[in-house]
């Protein structure tokens, strides 16, 4: 160790995204002496707002955009003021049937419309009641399984035990969700609108015999015991920005501009970071590093070799968009205020997507990108300036699926991706989206595009993973031999853990990572 060091911390944190400032508030609370080292010049990662577009006044949720798995113990335990806005709509999917626009809309208040919906695509109430049954078995799957994502983790045994449905736990994880799909519903829009959420940021296909859609679709059906998708009032910056206020409040010291260039740790207690800042090398000394980082990237910082298998590669092309108005839709019969307030589904058929993969996976773009939409502003206007507020401006996030970083080693590949996935969205508009769109101070259409490589450039993200590594399921294998095992967020070293989405129960914004590795630290520590 280097006897210059800087005084030595209970915890040193490497990375201020939004679970490194959950460890940090747990930790400071408890009295723990906290460093955080952020890279950037602002805290939270991925969970950030930002004015895209000069001269419009919008802070879009440039990166990450709903939430759904941050626990409401943590908001309770930190004392968060965070306002989740539940939307009306759940999800509307376009469609053609005998030759006329149509669509699937499903309104998470009204029952009814949505039996509705289903029988005017369908003629009849079987996807209806299959749709029904199916949801209710992730429901309580998602209400047993849930509350044990900030606890010690089950073994396999125990969770099987605990959610008490072998029909249910057979169809989740143990065979692919393609099945389960397959034999309960039998139109092919609706079983594409279920398989999307087995999707998202993941790069797979139904019968993935390694079941990573299992995976990726449970941690996106069982959010806080209901599966819902909500939006943060005022944006992803106002989650962090309560986030990082409960940490700095509880004492932790944050400091950004300090980008960690190694890590250095002899196993009996004390881990040495070296960062740099203002322009020159300084170190810090924690009785534990918490790395709010990938795996792939603590190995770096370690001087070790990346652990076995791939390299983790993003599968996905975010959109952000500014619009003068909402565009109308083919579907006349369908208000464009209700179609976007939920997830807007394109090109997301069950057969569209399983193309859409074979297509990418031979290293091709998508001939028919699928996607999915959203309005924030629609449940939430406090992220436009007043005056945009007046002129009617909306937001659009678009979220394109199986699209791998292997896409993107052609500079020109952004821009033929985001064609065609506009062109998709064109297809079922009755006007061009870019007829709608705003333009900023320099006449420029406001619409942005971010590929996997753009995502590891502006956030470090290996690959451009949203979920730093592939997701895994929220239980143990073995016999875990020390707290951090305990609670999913070990690695090999022991006065190491990790903090991010790359922990066991990591992804999405959720905080759980930095709630699990502070209970191990303060179990380690005797707090």
């Amino acid at each position: 160790m280097n006897a210059n060091s800087s005084a030595r911390h209970d915890a040193v944190i490497v990375g201020g995204g939004h679970n490194g400032l959950v460890a940090a508030a747990y930790l400071a609370r408890a009295g723990l002496r906290v460093l955080v080292l952020e890279r950037l010049p602002q805290v939270g990662g991925a969970a950030v707002s930002a004015r895209a577009f000069a001269g419009v006044d919008a802070r879009l949720s440039r990166y990450s955009y709903l939430v759904s798995l941050l626990p409401r113990k943590v908001v309770r335990d930190l004392g968060l003021r965070l306002d989740l806005r539940r939307r009306r709509i759940s999800s509307y999917t376009p469609a053609v049937r005998g030759g006329k626009p149509t669509g699937l809309l499903v309104d998470a208040s009204d029952p009814g419309r949505t039996r509705e919906s289903f029988r005017a695509l369908t003629g009849a109430d079987r996807e209806w009641e299959a749709w029904q049954r199916f949801y209710g078995t992730t429901g309580q799957v998602a209400r047993r399984v849930f509350p044990t994502l900030t606890e010690p983790l089950p073994s396999r045994a125990e969770l099987r035990r605990l959610v008490a449905d072998d029909a249910a736990w057979d169809a989740l994880f143990e065979r692919p969700l393609g099945e389960t799909i397959e034999r309960t519903f039998a139109d092919d829009l609706v079983r594409g609108v279920v398989l999307t959420d087995a999707l998202i940021g993941t790069f797979t296909h139904a019968h993935d015999a390694a079941l990573r859609q299992n995976r990726c679709f449970l941690y996106h059906v069982i959010g806080n015991g209901t599966g819902d998708w909500d939006v943060p009032v005022g944006g992803m910056g106002a989650v962090t920005g309560a986030l990082a206020g409960a940490a700095r409040a509880a004492g932790a010291e944050i400091r950004t501009d300090c980008e960690v260039t190694a890590i250095a740790t002899d196993g009996r207690g004390d881990a040495e970071v070296t960062y740099r800042h203002q322009g020159g090398e300084a170190t810090a000394v924690g009785r534990r590093v918490l790395v709010n980082a990938a795996p792939a990237t603590l190995a770096r910082l370690l001087g070790e070799q990346p652990g076995p298998g791939p390299a983790p590669e993003g599968a996905q092309l975010k959109v952000n968009m500014v619009l003068r108005r909402l565009p109308r839709l083919s579907d006349a019969a369908v208000d464009p205020r209700d179609a976007f307030a939920g997830t807007f589904h394109i090109a997301e058929g069950y057969r569209q997507l399983e193309t859409a993969y074979a297509e990418a996976e031979a290293g091709r773009i998508p001939s028919a990108p699928p996607s999915e939409i959203y309005c924030h502003t629609l449940t939430d206007p406090s992220i436009l300036g007043p005056e945009a507020v007046r002129q009617g401006f909306q937001t659009l996030t678009l979220f394109g699926l199986h699209m791998p970083a292997r896409l993107f080693t052609d500079p020109a590949a952004k821009e033929r991706a985001l064609a065609a996935s506009l062109a998709q969205l064109d297809s079922v508009l009755a006007e061009p989206i870019a007829d709608c769109l705003a333009t900023d101070a320099a006449g420029r259409p406001c619409v942005e595009a971010k590929t996997p490589p753009d995502l590891e450039r502006e956030i470090g993200l290996p690959g451009g993973h949203i979920f730093h590594r592939d997701l895994e399921f929220p239980f143990t294998e073995g016999s875990p031999d020390s707290a951090a095992a305990r609670w999913g967020v070990a690695t090999a070293h022991p006065d190491v853990l990790l903090c991010g989405a790359g922990a066991v129960r990591g992804g999405g914004v959720s905080g759980i990572p930095g709630h699990n590795a502070a209970q191990a630290v303060l179990e380690e520590l005797g707090r």
